[in-house]
């Protein structure tokens, strides 16, 4: 898949195949799939993430009686994916979309506790406002159109990409959205790292990428602010979060929010780009917060680490060139994507606060990332006694591992070479050049002294703020009472009203009685042949207008 996207890229060929499975009245169904450099370089890697992923799993999840299960439902996720990428059609893109939102909850309930369920009801309920979107766009797609087919859409139906933006941001987790994708680190951790990095939040930012040509200016403004406000809700209440998968979680919420930014502003290929490097560095960084997991007895509390460098050098080493690429640190994979989307938006920045708020996200990544490195790795010694912290054994997990870090160094520079060559020659002065560099070693210094604050000291009103910050700013509230109650609430008196209600009146009792009237009748007048030949004469015409 990788060098067919060399070779598509180098020749500027597409691949358009149409399947046409029957015509029904006006509707054409056809499955269509358009390969092109971009779903080829996706999918190449999704594939490989997904494959080092399994390898890792196998050690991971050693001893786990369900361990095939684990492995098919990871299979399907990756299989509905590849739906996604490749699918140019709005009813394959929804089996694919919804096959990611079927498989993830069954992922996150996988251990089968209140968290989990609770983490999975709310993940579930959330993408389902996605999918319902996706439904109304291929009804209107189809009734406009006579087809469900992307390449037939014109410009005077703007109320279908409202609805598939909204499907792309209740995947991708945006504002006001964003509460379900922390609550889904319940799931094992080699399904977090397939979900952030390659596979089911990348999805919402995909789809956008595609139909990115077609969105009003009016719904590219309002998801600029939105996603500005995601990268910088996320990147602050991950500085105040002690769970290692929750600061990760969020850093990739904050990541996705930077990718849709610029893809707002006209950066579409940009967002692409860093979309396959935080692919690559998100994978290996939640890999290497697995294996400290997996040897700290299950510990999840950063406070309770401390000095793993000198125990998991591997894994540290890992770790911290991830959260160094994440940083956006010269030469690394996460630097040339980074680098070229705030040169790109100081070309065509919209105002002062966008400007601002940005950079700011920025320096807060370097800042959650520095924090978290000083916790596990140079801290204080804080880990029970009774872990067992060695290395050896995890061999296999630790080859996964290096399979993914010379991408991580490498693959940004090949990037920058190859696919997104000389268009993005940007011409600023130097102040601006250093400016994103300039806010990383601030954001550094600023993690550095994170730790000495002591957050939980300073009375009840500091306390109610800390907890609002890294509350998400009450966005797991909003999702459950403000969200989700409503249409539970219109579900259950759609359930007692009309599948109890009328429905039950006129449905099923109402054909039982008057078919037990019916037969009651044709036994009064069974004697009598005229009029029971009558009767069936005029059952036969209403069931006959009844069906034409």
């Amino acid at each position: 898949m990788f060098m067919m996207s060399l070779v598509f890229s180098f020749l500027n060929f597409d691949l358009f195949l149409e399947f046409n499975l029957l015509y029904l009245v006006h509707m054409s169904f056809d499955v269509v799939f358009y390969i092109d450099w971009m779903s080829c370089l996706f999918m190449s890697f999704v594939m490989y993430i997904s494959s080092l992923i399994f390898n890792y799993s196998k050690e991971y999840m050693l001893g786990d009686i369900f361990l095939k299960r684990f492995i098919f439902l990871m299979i399907m996720f990756v299989f509905s994916m590849m739906m996604l990428i490749i699918s140019m059609n709005l009813v394959s893109i929804l089996v694919g979309w919804d096959g990611l939102g079927l498989v993830s909850y069954a992922l996150v309930i996988y251990y089968q506790s209140v968290k989990s369920f609770n983490a999975g009801m709310l993940t579930a309920l959330s993408n389902r406002v996605g999918d319902a979107a996706i439904l109304m766009s291929i009804a209107l797609l189809g009734a406009n159109t006579g087809s469900w087919n992307f390449l037939f859409y014109y410009l005077d139906m703007e109320v279908v990409v409202v609805f598939l933006v909204l499907a792309a941001i209740t995947k991708s987790a945006q504002i006001p959205f964003s509460s379900w994708l922390p609550a889904a680190m319940a799931a094992p951790t080699p399904v977090s790292s397939l979900v952030h990095s390659s596979t089911l939040v990348t999805a919402g930012v995909y789809l956008l990428i595609r139909i990115s040509d077609v969105i009003p200016m009016i719904i590219m403004d309002l998801l600029l602010y939105l996603s500005l406000f995601t990268m910088f809700m996320a990147g602050l209440s991950a500085n105040f979060e002690w769970d290692l998968k929750k600061i990760i979680a969020l850093s990739t919420l904050s990541q996705l929010g930077l990718m849709i930014t610029i893809l707002c502003v006209g950066g579409s290929k940009l967002a692409f780009f860093h979309l396959l490097a935080h692919a690559l560095f998100k994978a290996l960084l939640f890999m290497s917060a697995g294996v400290i997991i997996h040897n700290l007895s299950d510990t999840q509390d950063i406070r309770f680490m401390g000095g793993q460098v000198y125990y998991l050098p591997v894994t540290c080493m890992c770790m911290g060139v991830s959260n160094l690429a994440l940083c956006g640190i010269p030469f690394l994979a996460g630097f040339y994507s980074k680098d070229l989307i705030a040169e790109f938006l100081s070309m065509s920045v919209s105002g002062w606060l966008v400007y601002l708020i940005f950079f700011v996200s920025i320096g807060l990544t370097a800042c959650y990332s520095m924090r978290l490195s000083y916790f596990i790795f140079f801290g204080d010694y804080n880990v029970s006694s009774l872990c067992s912290l060695s290395e050896k054994n995890n061999m296999i997990m630790n080859k996964s591992m290096i399979g993914l870090i010379f991408f991580v160094v490498f693959m940004g520079s090949f990037f920058s070479w190859s696919f997104f060559p000389s268009p993005y020659f940007i011409f600023l002065p130097i102040s601006m050049k250093l400016m994103t560099c300039f806010l990383v070693l601030i954001g550094f210094l600023m993690g550095n002294e994170m730790y000495k604050l002591m957050f939980f000291y300073g009375g009840v009103k500091k306390y109610k703020l800390i907890m609002f910050i890294s509350g998400m700013w009450n966005m797991p509230v909003l999702s459950t009472i403000g969200i989700s109650k409503p249409f539970l609430f219109m579900g259950k008196k759609y359930f007692k009203d009309m599948d109890h209600g009328w429905f039950e009146y006129y449905g099923k009792s109402g054909i039982s009685f008057f078919l037990s009237w019916l037969t009651k009748n044709m036994q009064i007048y069974s004697l009598n042949h005229v009029k029971i030949y009558f009767l069936i004469f005029i059952l036969f015409i209403g069931l006959m207008l009844l069906v034409f």
